[in-house]
């Protein structure tokens, strides 16, 4: 990072971590640190600014028909003991396009708890289109007891004709997360969410979505790949309704190593003879052919596990 924005080492690499950054960007940005504002900058047609109401957090104003654009708001924390709930508000002009990298990493030195709640609504205006991706991480010194805690809360609101992409990533160190995303869909909205999930140790992760779909030939597809290692567990909850004639789609599948545990629950309800709705969860452990295969290939057992493990996740 710059030496004039005095980023310490940690902080660039969890900002590295959770947002590939190397430098401050170029576009507009807001750089949230142990509960402050840490840095910001505006862009040409992205007006960031404080909660209008008091609340800590900001909101991102993006001006209509605005295209190509790029938004990162990334939240770090360094201090133990810290529990930061932040809430950012999201207004995307009709006929904007948009994507938006967000994310926390935790870097926990102490025996306390460090947690942030992250809630993000997005008001997604008519025939508009949002990219957001969203990546946690969390980090103890090797003499610290204390727990990572992530719990990220995600609203879409999508307009007629507008399309979403989000894409939800933790893969390493965070010992206790719930993820709540809702969405509502007006007609011929499309909402796509990819979910990546990894937990080892002792971690526990709960994923809850509940999407409704109300505008005629609305779309969701919803993905989750997770792993689950050593005593770790795991639970997946979505809901997707259809109000209307619309299409949904709900994928999980699941590897299971060790002890984890893994429970999906995938639901649909249809309120419509015209909804079209399919659910499938899959959970299992590694095929052993798969890492004979890459054994043959000159990789240790270790090593081919870890590029199965990395494949799937990808």
């Amino acid at each position: 990072m710059p030496k004039q924005a005095a980023f310490e080492e940690i902080d660039a690499g969890l900002l590295e971590a959770i947002a590939d950054l190397h430098a401050l960007p170029t576009n507009a940005y807001n750089i949230r640190k142990d509960g402050e504002m840490m840095v910001r900058n505006q862009g040409a047609n992205i007006d960031i600014v404080a909660q209008s109401d008091g609340k800590p957090g900001i909101e991102i104003h993006v001006k209509e028909g605005a295209k190509n654009e790029v938004c990162h708001i990334p939240v770090i924390i360094t201090k133990t003991g810290l529990t930061d709930v932040v809430y950012n508000d999201f207004y995307i002009g009709d006929d904007a396009d948009i994507t938006i990298i967000a994310g926390c990493g935790i870097h926990n030195s102490g025996n306390e708890r460090s947690q942030h709640d992250g809630i993000h609504t997005f008001h997604i205006g008519k025939n508009a289109h949002c990219k957001y991706i969203e990546k946690h991480y969390g980090e103890t010194d090797p003499d610290a007891s204390g727990e990572v805690v992530l719990n990220p809360q995600s609203v879409f609101y999508l307009s007629e004709g507008a399309s979403c992409e989000a894409e939800m990533v933790q893969l390493r160190g965070v010992d206790s997360t719930i993820r709540d995303t809702d969405a509502e869909l007006a007609e011929n909205a499309k909402l796509v969410i990819e979910e990546r999930l990894l937990t080892q140790g002792n971690q526990k992760a709960t994923s809850n979505l509940k999407i409704t779909m109300n505008g005629k030939n609305s779309r969701v597809e919803v993905i989750s790949r997770t792993v689950a290692q050593d005593n770790s567990s795991q639970s997946f909850v979505p809901l997707v309704t259809g109000n209307c004639k619309c299409r949904g789609h709900v994928q999980c599948d699941s590897i299971i190593m060790d002890n984890g545990r893994v429970k999906a629950v995938p639901a649909i309800e249809a309120a419509s003879p015209d909804a079209t709705l399919l659910h499938e969860a899959a959970i299992g452990k590694i095929a052993g052919e798969q890492i004979i295969k890459l054994m043959t290939l000159g990789l240790t057992e270790e090593e081919a596990e870890k590029q199965i493990l990395d494949d799937f996740l990808s």
